[in-house]
């Protein structure tokens, strides 16, 4: 005996179960889709942190050597002197003498302004001058460092009045004999990693000899 046909809605033949594995094979395209697009995110968040570390510590290193550079400066000129040295003459044009009444503004701007600031200091190549920090074998900098020098005064043990750094503080009382052989300079040192929007400040104090 014939069976009698079946309805359409009860049919299971491959052709009913091609539109499910469809379905299947999409949801399972979209989540690989989702999951390369977290991963390639990601890998590029870690390259841009990665970056952002390489150039902050380029800018550290570079205001460190400037640093380093302008004490040498220092230390070496005034040992070859014959008279004591004073900010704005000779080799000194590129200091200046702290005065807390009278702040000079290139002076404040260098050391607290944000971004790159030049007015009014001295930038750094090297010891001979002839080294160019942003070349790709010598830094690969955006900017050659900068710096400035700033004279606190005749260095004064703690209490002795007189003085315009902060051991020897104008006004302070106390008794004590000052040395007429050494002064206290504060370098401060600007600076730049690869690019440009990443920027360091640091400075420095340091008592440099004269005869």
């Amino acid at each position: 005996m014939a069976m009698p046909n079946q309805p359409r809605s009860m049919q299971t033949g491959p052709r009913a179960q091609r539109g499910a594995v469809l379905v299947v094979a999409l949801i399972f395209l979209i989540l690989l889709t989702i999951l390369a697009i977290s991963a390639s995110g990601r890998s590029l968040l870690q390259e841009r942190m990665a970056g952002g570390l390489h150039n902050a510590q380029q800018a550290e290193m570079s205001a460190q050597t400037a640093l380093r550079g302008a004490e040498w400066k220092l230390w070496t000129s005034t040992t070859n002197v014959t008279a004591h040295l004073n900010c704005g003459t000779g080799i000194f044009t590129d200091c200046y003498v702290y005065d807390p009444a009278n702040p000079i503004a290139n002076v404040v701007d260098f050391r607290t302004k944000q971004g790159w600031v030049t007015a009014g200091s001295t930038e750094y190549k090297g010891y001979g001058g002839s080294v160019d920090y942003t070349g790709a074998t010598t830094g690969d900098l955006a900017q050659n460092p900068r710096y400035i020098i700033e004279d606190l005064g005749v260095e004064l043990p703690p209490g002795v009045s007189g003085g315009l750094h902060e051991s020897g503080a104008t006004g302070s009382s106390g008794t004590g004999t000052a040395s007429s052989s050494r002064h206290i300079y504060r370098i401060t040192a600007r600076a730049t990693g690869g690019s440009a929007n990443t920027v360091r400040v640091m400075e420095s104090t340091f008592a440099a000899k004269s005869n």
